[in-house]
């Protein structure tokens, strides 16, 4: 699974990066050392026009969006919690993903991602979880594959009342191949850039040819180190986080 990652990088840089040609800089987000569920984050999409055959209002944007996604049908927003992943096996036709997976798909970008392998200590049997930090070897951004959604507050009286709409995400995840395999079983599926067109395409509906773009980029490319357990608490936050400890502390 992806539970935790890191996405320090400016919207600016950003922008340049996915070659966004719409953003609102009032949605400004801080860096983040330790992104958890529920937390904001910056998500890349192209919105569909809004009429058939017109495709000359589709922009691509950096969007600021709730991590765990919402379903349009959910009766309220705490379900988001629990559909903070989605994985690649099944993403297309689970019924809280697969509308968006059909038509409202975005990259996450991020530095890398944390996940905690299960340590027995030989001396006295006693198991603990160390956490490491997975990341580029080239420190480049991952843009990791992911769903939003809409969400419309029931309690909001009008439809262009900003409030009455709430914005979910996904990370879409997959089998945990490279450094990451030997950690956790699981890892967030991040994209080619070759393929992020396609995936960003909203006109782009095809199940399988979609599925096909969800391939994990080739082994090697990905570096771990074991970091320091105050990354459990959601609290914590700054670069000290990714600092390397002694996997034995």
């Amino acid at each position: 699974m992806c539970g935790r990652y890191v996405s320090t990088r400016s919207p600016e840089d950003l922008v340049r990066l996915f070659h966004v040609t719409d953003w609102r800089p009032e949605e400004a987000l801080a860096p983040n050392w330790n992104v958890a569920p529920t937390d904001d984050v910056w998500a890349v999409l192209e919105r569909a026009p809004r009429h058939a055959g017109d495709t000359s209002t589709v922009r691509r944007q950096l969007r600021s969006v709730r991590w765990g996604l919402v379903p349009s049908w959910a009766k309220d927003t705490k379900i988001g919690a629990r559909l903070i992943n989605a994985r690649v096996e099944t993403v297309h036709e689970k019924p809280a993903f697969r509308r968006a997976f059909a038509g409202r798909r975005c990259l996450l970008p991020a530095d890398g991602f944390y996940e905690w392998q299960q340590i027995t200590a030989r001396d006295t049997g006693k198991t603990r979880k160390q956490p490491y930090f997975i990341h580029p070897e080239d420190g480049q951004v991952m843009a990791l594959a992911g769903l939003y959604e809409y969400w419309r507050d029931p309690a909001a009286e009008r439809d262009d009342d900003p409030a009455a709409w709430l914005m979910t995400c996904t990370v879409i995840t997959t089998e945990a191949t490279d450094a990451a395999g030997r950690i956790h079983p699981r890892m967030p599926l991040a994209l080619a850039p070759d393929h992020y067109d396609a995936w960003l395409d909203p006109g782009h509906r095809d199940p399988d040819e979609l599925r096909a773009l969800l391939v994990p980029p080739a082994d090697g490319h990905l570096d771990t180190r074991p970091v320091s357990t105050a990354v459990n608490s959601v609290r914590t936050n700054g670069p000290q986080l990714l600092e390397e400890v002694a996997a034995k502390e």
